[in-house]
């Protein structure tokens, strides 16, 4: 199965080039302009990410601290200029290497190669879930947005995974307490409705979003 790689760069042609050469080099690519599209981009479990540092709002340092600790990949920075405080930051941040513009092709390639020849850490790599900013790791059970730790109980998180994961499908209280809770659960639905408010509101006070929206007369689904 072929490597995945995730390149993150606000330049358009940057990445279709680069994305065009990983191809030719049997390597399976995905590419992201912002951020934002590389938050989303991080449920397809990259092998190994490169990262333009300078990209308008956040920038590659902000986004690979904000990561992290949800991804164990190699990341690759890719700069026009750098310093030597440019390379204690990026490391400091999880960085692994740097890659200085211009740069030929098959440097690039090389390091790619080299990193994922030598890096084992994604024989464990976690299961991620994302929306807009929002990281959910399954593996570890927890949830952030930009950096911040959202806390949630064991049933606020299984429901958050049930309706992410079918996100965009509606599903009715009765439903999604059999999903969550169990056939043989002793209790009735009701008790969704409560769950879904605290969920809901641990979310808007971090995020400022509306995650859950409710289907009037149907149920609830996660706007994806």
């Amino acid at each position: 199965m072929a490597y995945k790689i995730l390149i993150v760069d606000d330049e358009k042609m940057m990445t279709e080039l680069l994305s065009d050469h990983l191809q030719d080099c049997g390597y399976e690519t995905y590419v992201a302009n912002n951020s934002d599209e590389a938050v989303e981009l991080l449920q397809k479990q990259p092998d190994l990410i490169i990262l333009d540092i300078n990209m308008p709002g956040t920038n590659g340092l902000e986004l690979c601290k904000n990561i992290r600790n949800h991804i164990i990949c190699p990341i690759i920075f890719v700069t026009a200029r750098i310093t030597e405080q440019d390379k204690i930051n990026g490391l400091q941040y999880g960085g692994d290497d740097y890659i200085t513009k211009p740069f030929s092709l098959n440097e690039l390639s090389a390091r790619v190669a080299a990193h994922l020849r030598r890096d084992e850490r994604n024989k464990c790599k976690p299961l991620l879930l994302t929306s807009e900013n929002l990281i959910v790791n399954l593996s570890e059970r927890t949830v952030s947005y930009g950096g911040n730790s959202i806390p949630f109980s064991k049933r606020e998180f299984d429901l958050i995974e049930f309706l992410m994961t079918n996100a965009n499908q509606v599903f009715n209280r009765e439903r999604i307490y059999e999903a969550v809770w169990g056939y043989e659960a002793e209790g009735d639905s009701s008790v969704v409705k409560e769950h879904i408010r605290k969920i809901r509101a641990k979310l808007h006070e971090i995020t400022g979003q509306e995650y859950i929206e409710t289907v009037w007369g149907v149920g609830y689904k996660w706007n994806r």
